[in-house]
């Protein structure tokens, strides 16, 4: 049978169906000899539907194992499958299906289905489990998996992938961590979100390890799994971390766990080493994109280095280029991050820029390697603040001010102003009993940094606005600025 992400998954269920494995834990304890005749039903249950190969396939339900099933089963079947974002008008989700062809759509309930999805066949997700097994014959160059990305446009736009990536990503994130059957991952991100699916799914599977699903993250909670249930890794973003730490007993430690991992989101090296005192482990921070599957680069356990994301992972390609000149970069020099190789999707559905040209994914990212192969960003093209003909890094005035006692979060947005053009502003969330010190924050910016760096103005939150993901939402607060105005002026 051709290579394909189902039929490697089949495989390795079947393998370690055949030694009593767990799969799923949580709310409910799902074998992986029982998954694996999950998936299979829901695979013959959705060719039953009347699914062809290709089609799409879209699915909303809670995190667990039957939308777990439902979604490899599809896969298996032959379907392009989407996770969607449970919570979605359904205005939104009938848009957003129109956008990439999608007629198919699975729902916990699909009596409850609103008015503005008649235009899909809705099925109910228990109506995928009596079916009997079957798997089409799937290629690497299939379509297996949409994701859908909003960008720097607001607009939504479907994200291609096909079986050769999602092969080529697990390859590179098993080799790159060592996940293996003795592993237990603590599974706190969305399925809507690349990694939710690509890192805490179908590696874990692969490698015969326990996925434990919590349905939505919580701090407590989820303090709770580590200090209880041998939870040897979790993954997360810098949010979900920072807001684990005030929780975290003095000195306290969790048997079993080996490392953490971080992504999605930048870090600062004072956030990183704070996490990694408080709980004991190293915290590897990686770094990729929806439009390259998942991971490009990640630190390697065992030899992590702070204030980078990583060596790039075997199977894909990652160079940095002149963005003006479109050449690469000497050695030593910042370029902006390309991405090519198999893991890259098949392009945009729903948007006419496609953002690979002559086979680099352009990422919009700026960064560096060493002479080790580690990579660090530097900052990113869009977000560049352009303060009097001069660019400025938010990544660099973050970095200083997340380094102050004081702070516990912070971002730096451009403001519009008269005179300069833009000008930066930090939004800070202070760490318990402390005031906000504009002017001593701004000395202390002052003290590393060149003047012009320094904020124009620094603003007390109290916790920064982030998106779906856990993602710090720029966004949002340029809407603030907005909003209030910015009465800026240069520090």
């Amino acid at each position: 049978m051709p290579d394909s992400i189902s039929a490697r998954l089949r495989a390795a269920i079947a393998d370690h169906a055949g030694t009593g494995r767990t799969a799923l834990s949580g709310s409910d304890v799902v074998s992986y000899a029982d998954l694996g005749a999950r998936i299979d039903a829901a695979a013959g249950a959705v060719r039953d539907w009347g699914v062809a190969k290709g089609d799409r396939v879209g699915l909303i339900a809670p995190k667990s194992a039957a939308a777990i099933a439902a979604y490899f089963g599809a896969m298996q079947a032959g379907a392009c499958v989407c996770f969607l974002e449970p919570g979605l008008a359904p205005e939104v989700v009938a848009e957003q299906a129109s956008l990439v062809g999608m007629r198919h759509l699975i729902v916990a309930e699909a009596d409850a289905a609103p008015a503005a999805l008649t235009g899909l066949d809705v099925r109910a997700l228990d109506s995928l489990a009596d079916g009997a097994a079957f798997a089409a014959e799937i290629g690497p160059g299939d379509e297996a998996m949409l994701l859908f990305t909003s960008g720097s446009t607001g607009r939504p736009k479907g994200v291609l992938l096909r079986h050769e990536g999602l092969i080529c990503n697990a390859e590179g994130v098993l080799r790159h961590t060592g996940t293996g059957p003795a592993d237990r991952l603590l599974h706190v991100m969305p399925f809507h979100h690349t990694n939710g699916v690509n890192n805490q799914l179908i590696v874990p599977l692969l490698a015969g390890a326990e996925i434990v699903l919590m349905e939505r993250f919580q701090a407590e909670a989820a303090l709770d799994q580590l200090r209880t249930d041998g939870i040897t890794y979790m993954t997360g973003v810098p949010t979900i971390y920072a807001r684990m730490l005030p929780l975290l007993r003095p000195g306290e430690r969790f048997p079993g766990l080996r490392f953490l991992r971080c992504g999605s989101a930048p870090i600062t090296p004072t956030l990183h080493r704070q996490i990694e005192d408080a709980f004991g482990v190293p915290l590897l921070v990686s770094y990729g994109l929806s439009e390259a599957t998942c991971t490009s680069t990640m630190n390697p356990p065992g030899r992590r280095r702070i204030g980078t994301i990583g060596t790039v992972l075997e199977g894909q390609s990652v160079e940095l280029f002149d963005p003006v000149t479109d050449r690469p970069v000497e050695a030593g020099r910042e370029g902006e991050i390309r991405i090519s190789g198999p893991a890259l999707m098949a392009g945009y559905l729903g948007s006419a820029d496609q953002p690979i040209v002559d086979g680099w994914l352009r990422t919009g990212d700026l960064g560096r390697f060493d002479a080790d192969g580690f990579l660090a960003i530097t900052g990113r093209i869009k977000d560049v603040i352009i303060r009097g003909g001069e660019n400025i890094s938010p990544a660099l005035i973050e970095r200083q001010l997340a380094a102050h006692p004081a702070i516990r979060d912070c971002c730096v947005v451009g403001a519009p102003d008269a005179d300069l053009g833009e000008v930066p502003v930090a939004f800070v969330v202070l760490r318990e009993g402390e005031g906000l010190d504009e002017p001593g924050l701004k000395d202390f910016v002052r003290g590393h940094l060149a003047r012009i760096y320094v904020p124009a103005q620094i603003r007390k939150l109290d916790v920064l606005p982030v998106n779906g993901v856990g993602k710090t939402d720029r966004k949002a607060l340029r809407g603030l600025l907005a909003a209030r105005g910015t009465g800026a002026a240069a520090g």
